[in-house]
Parts: structure tokens; sequence; C-alpha cells
């Protein structure tokens, strides 16, 4: 029996997981026998079906609420948790006990991401759990959904890819391969979702995407879910004759998602209620954000309803059956989802940012403006010089402000609404139609609730079957912080350059690369390395000492604070060394100091987990 015979793909999704395969003994070229694993789960007390689906959410139940045989499962399963359908369900009645939007909080480079902090904002007695553990609780959910299908081919004998926002940074993305390790996952790779939804266009074309795109298109690929939005450009290029992609820029990591929807819709509601007289405190109003995101994807799925009602949980007993009730308009999401998250702006647009008050709670940092166009314009407007080296490739048109894609394809859950896909076309078509570019055309997509799961699955096969590969490397240049050696000025911090470790375009899990300079390494004492990236300065080389750089050129990363042992050294020694880079598969940086004088020792340091 071979090893590996399943390419598995994983999208561990903000408001959904799902889990499709490659069956590579049955595929051969480009016939590709692939599937979807239906994912046993409670749907409601003693109540297990397989679904599609499974919802990103775990409940933690008072001891008294459920008996245990109420939560049982086909595989052993924790009482004191309970994930997918009826999390979802319960989180509508008791939502201080959901947890939801991990994925959201497991990239919060603030925060503690593996301290038990969720539900954010639950009263003392509820039990709490962290970001990363209810991570591993999703995948390991889905790694007994797969062993229960396929008993003789168990999961961690498998190839498996599980996919990431493109803009993941390094600690996140470790994360989330520490978790599946931590379920038995042997044989990882990372996979960034818009560039899954390619490859599941890919494979449904069944060859035929050659005959769709051409050398010379630049595809933008708009990924809108439950909690990201996330862009990326991928160029089709040529090499012997033959079309290849190369992704060539991701956009910055955007928490604005349906999420942000259904609770714009609440809000709408909540005031229609007040008008009535009815006051909702925050978990009512969680109830009834859940309660529009139902009503708000039949409404969109089905132009001929006019309305549909919500009901939200009572806090009293005056009202009738316990429950308050409204309704949701047909009109009242269209136009508040189109003018408020899609409105018509021109291409200089930019996101809006306001002063931020001086003290907050501790919540997700989401973005300012919920303009997802004007998101896409400053991404399109940064890039616009992105394809400028590429063979076969018109420089930039002399006077465009911005890349000129010719294709879009669309993924996420928030474009099953047709509408809002031809709002985004619409609006990009009167950017281009300005600079005198001609329009944009639209790549079907189908199943957008699992083409991430299936694209993933089919790259995970085409890594060792062959086939179409997306070249890029990493999305952006990472550089870390050196310190100019300065006399101490009161008030005044030492000057820091910023030196390229990692080029842009890398491949992730090739030969490390290493700075030609030396440098003093402070062991024994506390100290702190600052990371950087840029997903704009392209040329940057291996061991480019930066001494200034441009407002938006570098974003700082999640830094690391550590003491390095001192070995055979003094505290607080400065110790010559040479730097050596490496980037895994997974995607992670690793940075290594080695001594000149003892090219044995070494000090290793990867991005911080921990997230500072």
């Amino acid at each position: 029996m071979n090893q590996y015979r399943y390419a598995v793909g994983i999208d561990l999704g903000t408001t959904h997981c799902a889990l499709s395969y490659v069956d590579s003994e049955k595929s051969e070229g480009e016939t590709i026998v692939q599937g979807m694993v239906s994912i046993p789960q409670l749907t409601g007390p003693g109540s297990v079906e397989a679904r599609p689906l499974l919802p990103s959410c775990l409940y933690l139940p008072h001891p008294d609420e459920f008996k245990a045989s109420d939560l049982s499962l086909p595989w052993q399963s924790q009482p004191d948790r309970v994930c997918g359908e009826l999390a979802r369900n319960q989180g509508t009645t008791t939502p201080i006990r959901l947890v939801s939007s991990a994925k959201s909080w497991l990239c919060h480079p603030d925060i503690d991401r593996q301290a038990a902090i969720l539900p954010a904002g639950a009263p003392d007695e509820i039990p709490r759990i962290s970001p990363f553990d209810a991570t591993i609780h999703y995948l390991a959910h889905l790694r007994d959904a797969w062993n229960g299908q396929f008993p003789y081919d168990p999961l961690n004998r498998q190839q498996v890819t599980v996919t990431v926002p493109a803009s993941f940074d390094p600690a996140a993305r470790e994360l989330t391969a520490a978790a599946a390790q931590a379920i038995g996952i042997e044989h990882l790779v990372l996979l960034e979702e818009p560039q899954a939804a390619l490859y599941s266009w890919v494979n449904e074309s069944a060859g035929d995407w050659r005959h769709q795109v051409q050398v010379g298109d630049v595809i933008l690929v708009v990924d809108v879910g439950g909690g990201t939005t996330d862009l990326s450009l991928i160029a089709v290029t040529e090499q012997e004759g033959a079309l290849e992609l190369t992704r060539i820029a991701v956009g910055d990591h955007i928490l604005l998602g349906g999420d942000n929807m259904d609770l714009t819709l609440a809000h709408l509601l909540k005031q229609k209620l007040a008008k009535s007289g009815v006051e909702l405190d925050r978990w009512q109003l969680q109830a009834l954000t859940h309660g529009c995101r139902v009503a708000k994807e039949s409404l969109l799925a089905d132009a001929s309803l006019t309305s549909l009602p919500v009901v939200v949980p009572s806090r009293g007993s005056r009202l009738i059956g316990g429950s308050i009730r409204t309704e949701l308009t047909q009109d009242e999401v269209q136009s508040t989802l189109i003018e408020g998250f899609f409105p018509a702006v021109d291409s200089a647009s930019r996101p809006a940012s306001r002063a931020r008050g001086a003290l907050t709670k501790v919540g997700l940092p989401y973005a300012q403006d919920p303009a997802v166009t004007r998101h896409l314009a400053a991404f399109l407007g940064r890039q616009a010089g992105a394809t400028d080296d590429l063979a076969g490739f018109v420089a930039t048109t002399p006077g465009a402000s911005f890349l000129h894609p010719t294709a879009v394809l669309f993924n996420g859950g928030v474009f099953k609404a047709t509408l809002l896909q031809e709002r985004v076309l619409e609006v990009l078509n009167q950017w281009l139609s300005a600079e005198d570019a001609p329009p944009a055309r639209r790549l079907d997509a189908r199943d957008l609730d699992l083409a991430v799961a299936r694209g993933a699955a089919f790259y995970a096969h085409v890594r060792h079957h062959g086939g179409i590969r997306i070249r890029g490397g990493t999305s952006h240049s990472y550089y870390v912080g050196v310190e100019s050696a300065m006399p101490a000025i009161p008030g005044l911090e030492p000057e820091i350059q910023a030196l390229c470790l990692v080029p842009f375009g890398l491949e992730e899990g090739s030969a490390p690369v290493a700075p030609p300079q030396e440098f003093g390494l402070i062991v024994g004492e506390p100290v702190r390395f600052r990371f950087f990236g840029s997903s704009v300065r392209r040329e940057d080389q291996v061991g480019e000492l930066l001494e200034e750089w441009g407002d938006g050129e570098l974003d700082e990363l999640a830094e690391i604070q550590t003491t390095l042992p001192a070995k055979d050294h003094k505290q607080g020694e400065v110790v010559e060394v040479r730097l050596q880079a490496t980037v895994t598969e997974v995607g992670t940086l690793e940075l290594t100091a080695i001594p000149i004088d003892a090219p044995h020792e070494q000090w290793n340091v990867a991005f911080n987990t921990r997230g500072g």
C-alpha cells in the first residue's frame, strides 16, 4: 500500500473549515480524482450529522447544561468543548460561552496567542482557551473525521496542505504548523488561500485554463471570507513555451469580511428595535448578529425574498415566547452591504483612518475603513510596477496610477452573492476605463465555500506527481534591525538600520542565505530582535543595509525579546558573528548567528510564536 495515497487539503477558515482530498493512485495527468470529506458534528443535543463544512466555533458548556450522551461523537470527545454546528447554534442563546474568530486572534501581533483569552470579554466564571488551542481542536476534529472515513489510511500518513491567508505573518504561520503537528500531521505544507483558490480554478477547468488566459495576463484574486480580505496578484508567464503562473504580490492582512457585514446589519436592526422601545445588551447583540448572518445569506441567495424574520432571545419574562422578533429586508441588505462595503470610489481613493482613543479594550485589530474597494485601490496603487521586470510583460503603462489586472477570480463566502462580484468588477473596470485600459474579465469559480480546500488538495497532489505550480516564493522581503554604534544621547535611541535577510520571492525550503557582513551579537542579557517586512521593495538583495526608507515601504513585525545563552562567553559580551537565514516550507523565518571564531557554535532565533 502506498504510504501517501491521498493528497489532503484543509481549509482552516475563520468561519468554516473544510476537508478535501485527491486520490493520487487513481489520478493521472490532468485527470484528477477528487472528493470532499463529510464532517460528522453535533447539530443538536444527541444528534450527529455529517456536513461538508465545519463551523469554526467552539462552545464551552456549563457542566450541567448537557448530559454526557448529548455530546457523544463517533470518536472520543471532550465533554467540556462542543465544536461545529451545535456550538454555533448554542452561541446564539449563550454567546458568553462561544469561541469564534480564533483564526483572527491567532494572527494578532499584540497578544500572547497561546494564552487562554477566549471567549474575549466573558465573565471570570466562564472557562477560557487560547487561539492556539482552539486551532488544535478544529484540526483534531478534522483528523478524526478523516480517520473515520479512511481508517486504513490515517491522516498522519498522508501529504497534507493547510491553507493560511497570504498575509499571515511568520509567527501565525508557525503557530498553524505547530497546531497541525500537535494533532499528528507529519507531512505538512502551508499554502496561501488565494493561491489555493486559483489552483482550484485550474483543476476545475480540466486543462482548459490555458485557453482562458495568455502570457501577459495579470489575475487579481479577491478573497473576502468571514474574517479577512485577502488580495493577491498572479501573472501568467511563459517558460520554454509552456504557460506558468507567478504570484507577484499580496496585500496587507485586513481584518474585514463577512463578520463585519453581519455586525453592521445587526446594528441596523438594533436601531430599529430601539425606536420601538426595545434595548439590547452586548450579548443579545451577538445573538442578533448570528441571526443577521443567516438571514443575509438567504436574502442574497434568493432575490425574490423581500424580507426574513430575525429572532433574539429575551432577557426578561414579559415578552411572549421569551424572544424579540424583528425582520431584515432585501433592500436593507443590498443597500447596506453595497454602499457600506463596496462603494463606487475612484482609483486614487485610500482607506480612511482616524485617531484612535488612548485607552481601548483588548480586541482584534479590525480594519478602520470597511470599504473593500478602497483597500483594493490602495493595493493596486502600491503594486503599480510589480510586472515591470517580468519577461513577456510590457512595463507599466506610462501615466498609470495602479497596476492593471486583466482578469479577476473571486473567492470567499461573501462572494457567493453574485451582485457583490458584479459590483467589484464594475468599480474596477471604471478605474481601468479612466486610464484607457481594457476591462478585466471574470474567471468563473465554483463552490466558493469549498474552493480553498479543493485547491489545497490539488496542490498537495501536484507537488509530488507533477503539474502546474504557482511560482513566487516569499511574498515579502524580510529584514532585521541593526543598531548603529553611537554615543549615548539623552532622549534619543540609537538609529536602526534594516538588514535584508530574505529577498522578495525566495522559494520556501531553499538553501539558507547569508549576508556577507559581520555583526556583533550581545549574549547573556535580555535583548530584542526587531523584524521588518516589505511587499514593495522587490530589488533589495541579501546583505543590503538600509539607512532610511519611505513611508509604507517597511512594516515592523512582531519583535522577539529573549536572552541568548552566554555559553563560553561573558554575560553581556558582544560576539562577532555572521548571520544565516532560512525560510522553511511552512513559511517561517529562522535566523542563525554563527560566531566567527567558533563556527561550531550557533544561536538560533525564529519568529516569536507568542506574539512579542
